[in-house]
């Protein structure tokens, strides 16, 4: 990830940066689950948005 935060292309939105707090707390409060599960969820699926909005969507049916 690059230093510029003002520098964000297509290959940047397409993960979440588990060491971000403030993209795990955006990406938990999008899917409607604690900050805690949606960290787990990072360190199980790995960072890619689109696998983890599947699974986080399947965690909140469950």
């Amino acid at each position: 990830m690059a230093d510029n935060k003002s520098k964000k292309g297509a290959g940047d939105r397409r993960q979440v940066a588990a060491g971000e707090g403030y993209e795990v707390r955006y990406f938990a409060r999008k899917h409607g689950i604690a900050k805690e599960q949606a960290e787990k969820l990072i360190a199980r699926v790995g960072n890619d948005r689109e696998k983890l909005n599947a699974a986080a969507a399947k965690l909140k049916s469950a």
